[in-house]
């Protein structure tokens, strides 16, 4: 049988979780970002699933091999996580191993689905000394801005786009203040609308996932890049570890990463199918 833990609870999935993989399901565990964890047992779980709260996916951890869970976990997918994932208007089930001995296991427990798979590259920073000069100033009918209370609540009205803010960080953090309590963020200003953000979107201890995104119309202007190397700044300042999750196939997001000094850490497998 499969069981929803308590957050109360969360804390007895630690032992499960693969210290060198995902700072989500790290954070999400931990308690800092919103989720929920669906385990094997509830006194002591072997084997748990990570629904992260922004919907981004669902991560595998502990023994795969725990037949507890692996033999229950199809049938709990078709039942429980497909209702609730309507609800969210979800039609895809997004799944990845928190260590590569989850691959093999998943492939074969959805063997008699339609599945496709893709590859996630993490980006992290080495060494301080690895941040680059900016190679140009930011353009002058453009403005950095660090995200703050004020800046998020759009205090004065002089944002017309406020809202583009506020749902993205909302899409994270369970509350605005989880997120000034716990995270940092910059975006760039241009025509008095937000065109490019960079901010935490989860955190465990010192390492601050990044989430980026620039409006349509404003792309090709390298501001995520402004956005971004000023993110990076403030984690070397305050003695932080920027991490950066992208697909493999998102090359122009590995080559803003790689401006701004990030390298290659590590990489791990998704799998994807249609409820």
């Amino acid at each position: 049988m499969i069981y929803e833990l308590n957050q109360s609870d969360f804390r007895k999935c630690r032992k499960l979780v693969n210290p060198d993989g995902q700072v989500e399901a790290k954070a999400v565990i931990r308690g800092t970002n919103p989720g929920r964890i669906f385990v094997d047992d509830l006194s002591d779980p072997s084997t748990g699933l990570i629904w992260l709260g922004n919907n981004d996916g669902f991560i595998f951890i502990g023994d795969e091999q725990n037949r507890q869970f692996t033999d229950y976990i199809s049938d709990f997918i078709d039942t429980v996580i497909k209702a609730e994932a309507e609800k969210e208007e979800l039609s895809w089930f997004e799944g990845m191993g928190n260590h590569q001995r989850w691959d093999r296991v998943l492939d074969d427990l959805f063997k008699d689905r339609e599945t496709s798979s893709w590859k996630q590259i993490v980006f992290t920073l080495k060494d301080k000394h690895d941040l680059p000069p900016l190679p140009q100033l930011i353009p002058s009918n453009y403005q950095l801005k660090e995200i703050t209370p004020d800046f998020y609540y759009n205090s004065d009205y002089a944002i017309h786009n406020s809202s583009f803010l506020r749902s993205k960080i909302d899409t994270f953090w369970s509350t605005s203040q989880a997120f000034f309590d716990n995270g940092i963020g910059y975006c760039i200003v241009g025509d008095n609308s937000v065109v490019s953000l960079c901010f935490s979107s989860f955190v465990y201890k010192n390492t601050f996932c990044i989430d980026i995104e620039t409006v349509t119309s404003h792309q090709n202007k390298q501001l995520a890049q402004f956005a971004a190397y000023a993110f990076v700044q403030m984690c070397i300042y305050e003695n932080l570890t920027p991490y950066w999750d992208c697909m493999e196939s998102n090359t122009v997001s590995q080559k803003v990463a790689k401006k701004i000094g990030l390298t290659e850490s590590f990489s791990y497998k998704g799998i994807e199918f249609s409820f």
